[in-house]
């Protein structure tokens, strides 16, 4: 998989690409991750990439020519990676869920574009971007941020990826479930002890103790991923 970002931050994605399954995935060549400064895209002197709304208003709006620029050149540079997707990441767009990250982690080849300032100009939107994405219903200062959750979503969903193939299968939002309580030693710190069906061995027992604990939280706590 290939994974392009386009930011005016690039130095923000170093902490997150450079650590932990992402760096993993990147070294087994699960994944090509690039990311890519829009100001080298921007042919004004000052390498000035936004400018002032038409019809006024208050804020900067991300001008359309060194995005499409941009896209245009990463494009040619992966010729060989045919039904790239363009993401815009933006307030407006469709909130990431564990299922869009699994459809997407199938894709060759995503571009994501952060937006910041107001936003971007929204020929963006209606010409060049194939997805809008939003992590949730708030503000951010910009899509440097979603761009990184995005990412990391996806990338652990890649084959190859985690060390262990069967923990994507018991996480939370498989099946439509949180996860269930998770206990590790010692068995009994400060009088709070671990239930004692794990300890019992009888792995068909602690199946069915898993299976009933995650109904039961996600009914607490998210009915709605049950239709509730």
């Amino acid at each position: 998989m290939r994974i392009d970002i386009i930011t005016i931050f690039p130095k923000m994605f170093d902490p997150v690409l450079n650590e932990s399954i992402i760096k993993r995935a990147q070294a087994k060549g699960e994944v090509k991750i690039y990311v890519h400064n829009l100001r080298d895209y921007s042919l004004d002197k000052h390498r000035k990439v936004d400018d002032r709304p038409f019809g006024g208003g208050s804020g900067m709006v991300m001008r359309p020519e060194p995005i499409f620029r941009a896209v245009k050149h990463i494009k040619s540079q992966s010729r060989k990676v045919k039904n790239s997707q363009v993401i815009l990441l933006c307030p407006q767009g469709k909130k990431l869920t564990h299922r869009l990250a699994r459809k997407l982690a199938k894709t060759k080849h995503l571009i994501l574009i952060c937006g910041h300032y107001e936003g971007v100009d929204e020929r963006v939107r209606q010409k060049l971007a194939n997805m809008e994405i939003s992590i949730g219903d708030y503000v951010l200062t910009g899509g440097e941020l979603p761009a990184m959750v995005l990412v990391d979503s996806i990338v652990r969903l890649l084959p190859g990826v985690l060390g262990d193939k069967n923990s994507l299968n018991f996480e939370s939002f498989e099946s439509n479930l949180l996860e269930y309580p998770h206990y590790t030693r010692p068995a009994d710190y400060n009088g709070m002890k671990v239930p004692a069906i794990l300890l019992s061995g009888n792995h068909k027992k602690i199946e069915k103790w898993r299976k009933t604990k995650a109904i039961q939280r996600t009914k607490q706590r998210r009915c709605d991923l049950l239709g509730i």
